[in-house]
This record gives C-alpha cells, structure tokens and sequence, in this order.
C-alpha cells in the first residue's frame, strides 16, 4: 500500500472512531454526575482544580487522584459547563488511543496489521462506553497506551529517553487512577530487562531511571498535598485519616484485591475467579476478541523461540502480552470491588496482540493457526451473541456461518478476500455491541457496554447497571439502596434531577455551601442544578469522617450551610467499616432543626434555630 493510500486509510480509522465516540454524545447528559461536579466545581476553582474537589467551596476531594478532572475542567472553563464540553475531551483520548495503537503495530508491521489492531481497538464495546463517559478511565487507558508505545520504542535500540518517557507517563497515570496505572509496570520491566540490547548492568541502570521519572510524575502532586495542612485544603474523600497515601493503599489499592473494606461498602461483588473476564458481567464488554490474543501470543512466543535474545518482533509482542496477563489476572482474581468496565484497561494490549500476532502468522505462513483462532472467535462470538438473543437474534448465526466459512477459505486459498470476510466475521459481534453503547445513553456510577443479557455462567443475570431507560438493568447492584432518612434528589450510584422549586430555593441562599447532604451523588444532583457548592457530607459513600459533627456544628453556627438535605443515606454512615459522622450530623439536624418539605424532598433551615 502506497503511503498516500495508507494515510487515508489511517484517516478513515480515526474519523470512523471519532464519530462512534462523539455521535448522540450529549444524550448522555451529565453522565457519571459524581465526576461531573466535580469538573464543574474545578471550572469555578482552581483550588478544587488542583485537589480534585467535589465542590467549589472545598469541602471534600472525589475518591481518586483528580488528573482525569483536569481535560474536562479546562474544557468547561472554555466552552461553558454542557454535556458535549465534559464529555468530548474524553471522545478525543479515544481517538487517540486508537491513534497510539495503530502507530505501535506499524512500526514493525505492515498497514493491514496496524489498521486491524486499531479497528479492534476502535469497536471494543468497553472501549466505546468509556470514550463516550467521564470516569478517569479513557485517559488511564491513554495514557497506558502512551507507556505501552514509549516502551516499545525504547527496547528497539535500548532508548534511554524513551524508557524514561515510559516512566513519566505511568507516573502521571497514577494521577489519574492511581495504584491501576502500576500493574503494567512488572510485565513491561521484566520484558525491557529479559530482552533490550545493550549489557546487563545498562539496562538495569535504565530501568531505575525510568522508575526515577515514573516517581517523581507521580510524587509531585502527592507532595505538594503533604505540604498543604489539611485546615488549608480539602478532604481527601475516600480514606479514613486525609491521607493521599491511604486513599491509594487502601481502599483504591489493597482493598480492591483482598476485598478487606476500608472506609467502603464491602466487598459488593463475589464473582472472582479464572472465568470472570468471560462471564455475563464482562464477557460481552472485552472478551470478543480475548481468547485470539491469547492464542496469537503463545504462537508468536512458539514461532520466534529460535531468534535471538533481542528479537524485536517477539519482544513487542511481549510488551504487551505482559500488559494484557497481569492486568488481566488481575482483574479476574481481584476479591474487592469490581465493575465490568474495568476492563476497558485490557483493550489496548488485546487490539495490540491480535494485530501483531495476525500479522506474524500470515507472513510465516502459519494459515492453518489463523484460521483455528478465527474459528475460536466466531464461536465465542456466537456464544456471547447468544446471550442477547431478543436482540438481533440473527446476528449470531450470520457471524458463525461467514466466519466457519471463511476458516475453510483460508485452509485452502491465501485471498485477501477471504481474510478480509474473516476479519469481518470476527469483528461484527463487537462492532454492533459498540454501535449500540453509542446509540444509548449512559448515566450512573456502573456503566456497561452493549444490549442487556441474562444466563450464562460466572455472572448475574440482566444487564449491567448505568443504561438510562433500560429497565431491569442493574445486575442486581444499582438498585441498592440504603435505609434511613426521607426524600432525596439521588442515592448512592446516581444523581437525580431536584425538584425546580428546591433548586430555585438553594439558589436563594448566600451561604459557602447552599446546601449539605450525605453522599456526593446526591450532593452533586443539587450543584449540577444550582451551580453552587454543595457538601457531600461522608463523600462518595456517606462514611469519611468529613466533616465530624463538631465541625459541621462549627460550620452551622457561622452561617456557612444554608440548608440540610434528608436522603435515603441519613442513616447510612458507620456501615461496611467506615466512619459514622454523617449519621450523626443527619440525627444532630434532625434533632435541632425543623423539617420542611419542598417538592417531596425533606429540607431543613439551618439559618433557624
């Protein structure tokens, strides 16, 4: 293919991605409307900008490092605080993920192999619902795509500022997602060690100053936080002492892998195990083409195992085998709480493998192992396809049909044609999952790609939680409710729109925070509506110990909370192991304060005694 003709394709890749990222985009409205109070409270505040605060008066920072606030932050103080402003900075690191993708396999591969991998990149279901959402998961997965790259250009001629970029980059993705972004980092240093050219000690000696720069681009922020005494900055939502380093090793870190709870729910979720990536929870987010990444890296690992220590094209492949094996085991084995898109994370090394792993195949002649992983492929197509048979029930028959087909083809003939009919076959189950993440909307805390299914083995049945107007859609998670209190905007995983008369009533007020109520979800369903800071007492989950009562008593009696909001959460503070200073802020308010109701809501005047 001439380099014009590859440029165009490379083109159509990209603008083919954009518009399934971008097209219907604003349906979707606030999406996660946790993080989108967040941004706008960083679009009013540089202060909540650098912390990653829930609202701008800064009582309180979302559960995360907030790198993945900041693209849609700068977006907001730019175009205005809008649906599209938030959510197409995401959009955008999906192209360009794709981009990196693409890039990554051509530099040794030919251009049918790069378009391949970026094509299976561009329509992986969970690719697709994560570039079209806010969570911090589309940059984490830029960003790891970025390592993944710098990684691959570094081992090629034992490139120290490659190497060293690699590291400055994961650094920064603990930024956005914090201890997700280490996992790629014992697969990428052992492959750099076991196959970059150069002496021993030279690459030992590169990899520690990769691990320098990985350091200091995480550290500088964490610093800097340790610097600020916690009266002069926000809480650090998520943890149990303010701590950036709990928050990290604890619940979003140990506590995810041995399910021990600290400051959360619990472990929500006991579908651990070697099948989870293929269950009815994740199977039709990522696994379509799973089982061909892993076939094509043990075959290109058996077809190279006479080359050299330094072979570049069985090094590449490792690079991000390694990637996808940990995370992957990971993922599955992981005994804290879990979600299906997750495994957005796996995308890249999976589009990255089958695009190497086709390419090695095909140019050594090994048709007989490409046309049995097409044939797994369908076949698990077909299987995850059979789950969703009230929707396109057709589509499953046609996919094993062309692409049994095209297996028997390719066991007699080497046509383009008959490759281009089984990378089709192989590619419709997840392209028409991702036509139909970008056709619905998406809202909540727990998104998942594609129709709802139900059966199957590993998983619960119905579909996955976060489809607005799909009913029966919460995979029995979503619709969990706490007891106590009465009458609120939202709950624990969603933000609901206020009443107008509630919302023109807060706006009246003059206090910092115009309103107080226990959780951020429901803390954000009011600032989204007022445009103004709104405490989420408890964070995320009603149980950080922010404010304790003796602040909040503080705060109450300098006028600074106009109003508290009663919320199915009132009395949910001091459950699964976390702290119990919302329930005691809710009781104390009940106890003071007279109730009133404005449009179903339960609110009370804390400007009257």
């Amino acid at each position: 293919m001439s380099e014009t003709k590859s440029r165009a394709a490379l083109a159509a890749l990209l603008v083919g991605a954009g518009v399934l990222y971008v097209w219907g985009l604003g349906a979707s409205g606030w999406a996660n409307s946790f993080y989108s109070a967040a941004v706008q409270a960083g679009s009013q505040s540089w202060k909540a900008f650098f912390f990653g605060s829930s609202d701008a008066a800064n009582a309180i920072t979302v559960d995360k490092t907030p790198a993945s606030l900041w693209p849609m932050e700068l977006s907001v103080r730019i175009f205005g605080l809008n649906s599209w402003a938030v959510l197409v900075p995401q959009a955008l690191m999906g192209v360009g993920a794709v981009a990196m993708v693409y890039a990554t396999v051509r530099r040794l591969f030919p251009v049918w192999a790069a378009l391949l991998a970026g094509a299976a990149m561009a329509v992986t279901p969970v690719a697709v619902l994560m570039f079209r959402f806010n969570n911090p998961d589309a940059l984490l997965v830029l960003s790891l795509t970025v390592a993944g790259y710098c990684v691959t250009r570094a081992r090629e001629r034992g490139s120290t500022r490659w190497l060293m970029g690699a590291g400055a980059v994961i650094g920064f993705a603990f930024l956005v997602k914090m201890m997700q972004a280490f996992l790629v980092v014992p697969g990428f240093v052992l492959v750099y060690l076991v196959t970059a050219p150069g002496a021993l000690w030279r690459r030992v000696w590169q990899l520690a100053l990769a691990g320098t720069a990985m350091v200091v681009a995480a550290g500088w922020w964490l610093m800097a936080v340790a610097l600020v005494p916690a009266s002069e900055r926000p809480y650090i939502g998520g943890s149990q002492t303010d701590s950036v380093l709990e928050l990290a090793l604890g619940y979003n870190g140990l506590g995810r892998l041995n399910g021990d709870d600290y400051g959360g729910l619990g472990n929500l979720n006991q579908q651990a195990g070697w099948l989870r990536l293929f269950d009815t929870e994740a199977g039709g987010q990522i696994s379509w083409l799973l089982p061909a990444a892993l076939a094509l890296l043990v075959a290109v690992t058996w077809l190279t195992r006479r080359a050299p220590r330094t072979d570049p094209v069985r090094a590449a492949v490792w690079v991000w085998g390694s990637w996808l094996v940990v995370t992957g085991l990971v993922f599955s084995l992981m005994q804290g709480i879990f979600h299906a898109y997750y495994t957005v994370a796996l995308a890249p090394a999976v589009a990255v493998l089958v695009g190497m792993g086709a390419a090695v195949a095909w140019e050594r002649g090994a048709h007989r192992l490409l046309a049995m992983v097409v044939a797994v492929t369908v076949v698990w197509a077909y299987v995850l396809l059979s789950r969703t048979a009230d929707w396109n029930g057709w589509l499953g028959t046609v996919v094993l049909v062309a692409g049994l087909g095209a297996v028997l083809g390719m066991l007699f003939t080497r046509r383009v044609l008959v490759g281009v009919v089984a990378v089709a076959a192989c590619l419709a189950g997840p392209a028409a999952y991702a036509v139909e993440t970008a056709a619905t909307p998406h809202t909540g805390a727990i998104p998942t790609a594609g129709p709802a299914t139900g059966g199957g083995f590993g998983g619960p049945p119905g579909g996955g939680p976060g489809r607005a107007g799909r009913p029966g859609g919460d995979g029995g998670r979503a619709a969990f409710r706490p007891p106590g209190g009465r009458g609120g905007a939202g709950g624990l995983l969603d933000a609901r729109t206020p009443p107008a008369e509630l919302t023109t009533l807060l706006r009246n007020g003059s206090s910092t925070w115009a309103a107080a109520t226990v959780g951020s979800n429901n803390a954000a369903g009011y600032q989204l509506a007022t445009g103004l800071p709104v405490m989420a007492v408890g964070g995320f989950n009603g149980t950080d110990p922010a404010p304790t009562l003796e602040q909040f008593k503080q705060y109450v009696a300098g006028k600074s909370i106009h109003y508290f909001i009663g919320t199915g959460m009132d009395g949910f503070g001091g459950r699964g192991g976390g702290s119990g200073e919302a329930a005691r802020i809710a009781a104390w308010v009940r106890e003071t304060f007279t109730a009133t109701t404005v449009g179903g809501v339960t609110v009370f005047d804390l400007t009257r005694s």
